[in-house]
């Protein structure tokens, strides 16, 4: 009887607060399970957004001190590095072998622009002292950038596979230093070129004939035997001279801007520098490649010129008919001794 009461007893007092305090054990533990989800999906949220904004370039709090200090990604530099990787390289290796290889093929085709009369044997004054000595500055700054430039750019896809990574320091360290040294002295010789000859660089009606009939250096069809008339610079020349003021002017101002690091600019401006700089250098590279051409193994008698600062009268004639006149009839023509 005692037994059977304490059942009962249990049944209805002991086993309904059993149940509610499981029941509320359970309800617990599920909210509290909730509660961790949630808050873990906040981290989650909160670790996302975090890194959105560093990709995005937010600036955040450091004690580094300098420009663009607070800011872990910057967004332009690698976007400036693609460009720079998937369009500058391969544009500045068509612009060497494409450039080279046209002038190699137009040579075997056309062959050089002879003198239609030969040599004369009299050797007229064409280049002082002083411009023999600017030219020659510029020209073998302008080549040594361009070398190093060239392998700073390309050496790791044309030279570092075949190249111990000793050899390749070396000459990546070398490069960068060379290039770094002679800028200013290619600036200098840049400067003074363009004050001393730009008085001889305007364009004239007569120099559209020139590019009409290139330059006279067409040895067949109707081009054959077509020599324009043509002063001082013939307008190839001209074209030279005014892409090698402008582009030289920006390689000069952004490779300031990118071997100066006490100048502490953003680092967009400094990759915009960059690319401006792989750009003219481009042009200028092509540009270079040409003159080499035209004034070497495409015309008989034109390299004289920048070695002794005389040329062949026949060579005046032809190639420089206005100017040859002009100095015949002033008196300012001088011959060699």
């Amino acid at each position: 009887m005692l037994l059977k009461s304490l059942r009962s007893l249990f049944t209805v007092l002991v086993l309904p607060l059993i149940l509610v305090m499981g029941l509320g054990l359970t309800t617990s533990a599920i909210a509290s399970g909730e509660q961790t989800s949630q808050q873990m999906a906040n981290a989650n949220t909160s670790d996302a957004d975090l890194w959105r904004a560093v990709k995005s370039g937010d600036k955040g709090y450091t004690t580094a001190k300098g420009a663009e200090g607070g800011v872990m990604i910057n967004v332009s530099a690698i976007e400036g590095t693609n460009i720079k990787n998937d369009y500058l390289t391969p544009v500045m290796a068509l612009a060497v072998l494409g450039v080279f290889g046209a002038f190699l093929l137009f040579y075997f085709v056309n062959g050089p622009s002879k003198l239609s009369h030969g040599f004369s044997g009299k050797m007229v004054l064409r280049w002082s002292k002083a411009d023999l000595l600017i030219h020659w500055v510029l020209a073998i700054s302008c080549m040594a950038l361009i070398f190093t430039g060239l392998n700073i750019m390309l050496g790791k896809h044309v030279l570092q596979p075949y190249v111990g990574s000793g050899i390749w320091g070396s000459l990546i360290y070398g490069s960068k230093t060379i290039h770094d040294y002679v800028g200013p002295l290619f600036m200098v010789a840049w400067a003074v070129c363009v004050v001393k000859w730009m008085p001889l660089q305007t364009f004239k009606m007569y120099d559209l004939k020139w590019f009409l009939v290139v330059g006279g250096y067409i040895n067949f069809g109707p081009f054959k035997g077509k020599h324009p008339d043509s002063g001082f610079a013939n307008a190839g020349e001209k074209m030279w001279f005014w892409t090698l003021t402008l582009f030289g002017l920006f390689i000069g101002v952004s490779g300031i801007m990118l071997v100066m690091p006490g100048l502490e600019l953003p680092r967009e401006a400094s990759m915009f520098a960059l690319l401006i700089h792989g750009l003219s250098a481009i042009i200028i590279i092509a540009f270079t490649i040409v003159h080499i051409w035209m004034a070497t193994v495409l015309s008989e008698g034109g390299m004289e010129c920048m070695k002794s600062g005389y040329c062949d009268e026949n060579w005046a004639v032809q190639h420089h008919n206005l100017w040859y006149d002009e100095i015949k009839e002033n008196g300012s023509l001088t011959y060699k001794d």
